[in-house]
């Protein structure tokens, strides 16, 4: 049985606090519908850093997209701030910090991570994604029990 197909899903979302979550439940009902339940909780913050900085540092609009890449869930943001994201601080100097987390976060839990220049109708910007190469180790260890 081939790994599943995650439908291609786009949301645009608004410069609103509120529209992190509604991004962080979208990508957790879309993984527990294709039995990848174990990968919710990563891919919950993974969501959750980039959305929630677009928000943050940018006036809008931003975007959420999910894709399914030979087995690989791809999550990434888009956003109308076409600087890019710092680099991800080393964990250990994050101790004491009262921010800059978030590029860390992504680097430490997801399995490879990135950044482009991107227009979106017209509007200059950048998109931030992410992978969980997991998702394919946790389907094939679900292949496996259930064969």
């Amino acid at each position: 049985m081939p790994a599943p197909r995650l439908p291609r899903s786009r949301t645009t979302f608004p410069n609103d606090p509120r529209a992190v979550t509604v991004c962080r439940r979208t990508v957790r009902l879309i993984l527990t519908m294709h039995g990848l339940i174990r990968l919710a909780d990563t891919a919950e913050l993974l969501t959750t850093e980039p959305a929630s900085n677009a928000v943050r540092h940018t006036k809008g609009p931003a975007a959420l997209r999910l894709r399914w890449r030979g087995g690989v869930p791809r999550i990434g943001t888009w956003d109308a701030a076409p600087e890019p994201p710092e680099p991800p601080p080393k964990l250990g100097d994050l101790v004491d910090a009262e921010g800059g987390r978030g590029v860390a976060l992504v680097s430490a839990c997801a399995d490879v991570w990135g950044w482009q220049r991107l227009a979106r109708n017209g509007n200059p910007g950048k998109y931030v994604w992410c992978e969980l190469v997991a998702a394919q180790v946790a389907w094939s260890s679900q292949r496996e029990l259930t064969s």
